[in-house]
């Protein structure tokens, strides 16, 4: 008998145990989905074209709207908003006053920079044309690259809009192509979460995941394209 109670005292220890592990083990595996879900839900709503940490900032210099010449390095240790555009862009000129809220927004945080960047070749132009049709306060920086020795040579862009978000490592986190609502909240959260260093893990190419498995479902579960 003495033996039987042994050994049913053993059991129950080892089922307890057991059920413990589990539940230690569910509650991290909870916890670190959690914390996945929080890093990542801006990046995973707002779709970006490409997402990763394998690129870099590239020197560049660009003149502003009186022709004083700003070189990339002013940027340093700040996390930039690159904004690419043309006035004879269609959807440039439709994202821009969303733009410029998001600049006022962003201005508040000293760490962040925010700047524009026209292939354009006429200052004068390029003023105009955003006083037209930005009904904001602008309070990001206005450059023109008439060449495109920047906007072309050195990020390889041929279509506009173009957005690049890079960290204040000068690592490139995020690039969108063509035009967005820049006042979606989502746009912030992802901005703040490079400020904190918080990165999401997710990889991204030609807006494609090329991520694991799970880092597709969750992206997907977030976004809402589990239900369609």
């Amino acid at each position: 008998m003495a033996s039987l109670r042994t050994t049913v005292s053993s059991a129950l220890q080892l089922g307890f145990v057991a059920g413990a592990f589990v539940m230690v083990y569910s509650f991290v595996a909870t916890a670190r989905e959690g914390e996945t879900r929080r890093k990542c839900s801006a990046m995973c709503i707002l779709q970006p074209s490409y997402a990763g940490a394998e690129r870099t900032l590239p020197k560049f210099s660009v003149h502003d709207l009186d022709g004083r010449v700003h070189a990339s390095s002013e940027w340093a240790g700040k996390l930039l908003v690159l904004n690419f555009w043309t006035k004879t862009c269609g959807p440039c000129l439709e994202e821009m006053n969303s733009f410029a809220k998001l600049s006022q927004v962003l201005h508040s945080r000293p760490d962040v920079a925010v700047v524009a960047v026209s292939t354009d070749d006429d200052a004068q132009e390029v003023k105009d044309t955003l006083k037209s049709v930005v009904h904001e306060p602008i309070a990001f920086e206005t450059m023109i690259d008439p060449d495109a020795e920047v906007v072309r040579g050195k990020f390889g862009t041929d279509l506009f809009p173009e957005t690049w978000i890079i960290d204040a490592h000068g690592i490139v986190r995020a690039r969108f192509d063509g035009g967005r609502d820049w006042s979606d909240a989502a746009v912030v959260e992802l901005i703040d979460e490079i400020r904190a260093g918080t990165y999401c893990p997710l990889s991204v190419r030609q807006g494609k995941l090329s991520s694991s498995a799970d880092a597709v479902k969750l992206c997907q579960s977030l976004s809402g394209a589990e239900d369609e």
